[in-house]
């Protein structure tokens, strides 16, 4: 090597530490903010990161208190922010199979005939929303939650026709049996997931939890213990034009129908999604913090009207705090009498608010105490 190549050599060395210096942050920046944007990590929610199924997850328990309702994405500490989470409606409403076209047509036919009799009110076939599936996400840096959410439209009477779930098809097996399978418990078809609705923990600003009762008239769920709020999505009231439904906004609809609260009254977080796998039904569980209104105060203006009071028989208060709470779940006249998803829903209220450490030790003790 001569001394011109030599020399040569050094400065282009040097020329590129340069470069590299000055350049290598603002290209991992750059790099940095694609993944963010781009380069998510979406997970199939029939299996786990790990390759194991999903039969592995287990539906919420506390003790004694077992119920169908499975946490599919949240723990209650990370909220899940409303810019996370999209929601599509797709083209072509969701079908029944050729063999329970009939059952449908037998509510059709009841409710036809219950209007002309008169013995009850005709229930109204109103427009909803079936879940063609839900897909999960993490932004490469933070790991946030990024949701999906696929919507098809449907109908209230395609929903009562899949409920019966376990109602015998002229082969001699269920629609469970047919088309769902146990150890994959996310992969259904719309036409059995004809639900989906936000379910909210309300805590006053005098730290009381609203534990609501549904009534005895309503076609789900009839005297179960249940959420603070519970709403349907619409596709009548809930979509304007041919937009999507804003789950937050369902939530809020839920809170000033059924409790006469208004936005600036309270803060609304979104803790879950969970799946009742025994009927299919679709959550999206949220909290409200009251700002000012205390319990007692919330108790007089619901004495003075609420938009849906038929919904709810009765109301109760129970203290904010994870062993109350608890106790409370667990009480011998309420352990068999909830809705599904409502103890999933309380308990992450309490993570959300207490923290999971907090909540989990009076979870043990009030378990303990109990055997």
């Amino acid at each position: 090597m001569t001394g011109i190549d030599l020399v040569n050599g050094m400065v282009g060395a040097v020329c590129g530490m340069v470069v590299a210096i000055l350049f290598q942050q603002p290209l991992q920046d750059a790099w940095f903010r694609l993944r963010r944007r781009f380069a998510t990590r979406v997970r199939s929610l029939t299996y786990r990161e790990d390759g194991s199924p999903l039969s592995t997850w287990s539906p919420f328990s506390i003790g004694p208190l077992h119920t169908t309702a499975l946490i599919v994405e949240g723990d209650g500490e990370q909220a899940i922010a409303p810019e996370s989470v999209q929601v599509r409606v797709l083209d072509g409403e969701a079908v029944l199979p050729e063999e329970m076209v009939p059952w449908r047509a037998e509510i059709e036919a009841a409710e036809q005939q219950a209007e002309e009799t008169g013995t009850r009110v005709r229930t109204w076939n109103g427009p909803r929303y079936a879940v063609e599936g839900l897909e999960i996400s993490r932004t490469a840096l933070e790991e946030q939650p990024e949701v999906l959410l696929r919507l098809r439209p449907t109908d209230y009477f395609t929903f009562l026709a899949a409920q019966q779930l376990d109602r015998r098809l002229p082969d001699g097996t269920t629609p469970r049996g047919r088309y769902l399978d146990p150890d994959r418990p996310l992969d259904a078809p719309a036409f059995l997931q004809c639900s989906f609705g936000v379910n909210v923990a309300v805590v006053t600003a005098d730290h009381l939890l609203v534990v609501s009762r549904r009534a005895h008239n309503v076609r789900s769920g009839p005297g179960l213990w249940g959420s603070s709020v519970n709403e349907g999505l619409s596709r009548h009231i809930d979509s304007a034009g041919r937009s999507a439904p804003d789950l937050h906004e369902v939530a809020r609809r839920g809170m000033r129908e059924e409790l006469s609260l208004e936005p600036h009254e309270y803060t609304l977080t979104m803790l879950a999604f969970v799946l009742d796998v025994e009927r299919r039904q679709w959550s999206a569980h949220f909290i409200a913090h009251l700002t000012n209104l205390r319990g007692e105060a919330l108790r007089s203006r619901m004495s003075r009207g609420v938009a849906d009071r038929w919904e709810h028989q009765s109301i109760e208060y129970v203290p904010f705090r994870p062993a109350d709470v608890v106790r409370y779940l667990l009480r011998p006249d309420r352990i068999r009498r909830w809705a599904a998803v409502s103890p999933a829903l309380y308990h992450l209220a309490l993570v959300h608010t207490h923290g999971r450490s907090a909540v989990e030790r009076a979870e043990a003790q009030v378990v303990r105490r109990l055997n």
